[in-house]
């Protein structure tokens, strides 16, 4: 089985025209189906879409890897365009998220309300993983098990009138299986991009991990934790490393020393196949 994936919104631009905006949307497309990983933070996921030739009229099911603006925020502009699709999510996705530096607080969760949304779309909400097809299955809730994975501080929920730290169970990845290994894109990885692979390993009973695309949140890491990530990269085989978004660019140079070309980054308009 052939994956091909187009990123249809990120921080930068990687080629003219494409237009740039805080936010991760990745368009993963198999010969049986079409799924969108996020919506990035407004409307550059529906402008590139077009730009790049993708139909999102086509699309089958979106994933929302977690219920932050910069990755639903486009909603609004791509549902009206996808015909009552799909949206497969965990329910904390609409729970009042926040950052919280000293006494300042964000609302940095999804801008608009379930109920405006269903007029476009269906919601399927689910804890555990959901397979799409045979071959492509969200990860569902993701078990913390490394010691240096930990989710950044400043992220917040409001449980009872206080904010609270976000445990962001709503963190989540779309896996796809291929005859070269795993596929793992990832939105944000809050819990952890190893956490995400080995959970995508066990989840699967695959031990390869191919590609890995999308955002680490290393954004914040120490250096330590950055080589720690790398050298379990290598542990699981990672033969591309595309990375986005909030990995941050200190942690995106770290890893492109590492990896060599086997690293690229992953920017609006990148598209790549597998295998």
């Amino acid at each position: 089985m052939q994956v091909r994936i187009k990123t249809l919104s990120e921080n930068t631009a990687g080629m003219p025209g494409v237009l740039a905006e805080w936010g991760l949307s990745i368009l993963v497309e198999t010969d049986d189906v079409k799924v969108l990983m996020d919506t990035g933070q407004g409307i550059s996921a529906s402008r590139n879409a077009s730009m790049l030739g993708v139909d999102l009229a086509a699309v089958d099911k979106i994933v929302l890897s977690h219920g932050h603006y910069d990755h639903t925020g486009g909603l609004w502009d791509v549902l009206p365009l996808t015909r009552g699709v799909e949206i497969i999510a965990h329910p904390d996705i609409f729970a009042p998220k926040y950052a919280r530096y000293g006494e300042q607080a964000r609302f940095i969760g999804i801008p608009f309300s379930r109920e405006a949304l269903e007029a476009f779309a269906t919601f399927t909400l689910s804890r555990e993983p959901v397979w799409i097809t045979e071959d492509i299955v969200t990860t569902g809730e993701i078990p913390m098990v490394t010691e240096y994975e930990e989710i950044d501080p400043p992220l917040r929920v409001k449980e009872g009138g206080e904010l609270v730290p976000d445990p962001l169970r709503d963190d989540r990845a779309l896996i796809i299986k291929t005859d070269d290994g795993l596929v793992v894109v990832t939105g944000c990885a809050h819990r952890g991009i190893i956490n995400t692979l080995y959970h995508a390993r066990e989840l699967t009973g695959v031990d390869v991990v191919h590609t890995v695309l999308g955002g680490t949140h290393l954004i914040l890491a120490s250096e330590e934790r950055v080589l720690l990530t790398a050298a379990a990269l290598r542990e699981f085989g990672v033969q591309r490393l595309g990375v986005s978004h909030c990995t941050g660019m200190p942690a995106a140079m770290m890893l492109a020393q590492e990896f060599g070309d086997v690293f690229f980054f992953n920017n609006a308009g990148t598209r790549i196949t597998v295998p």
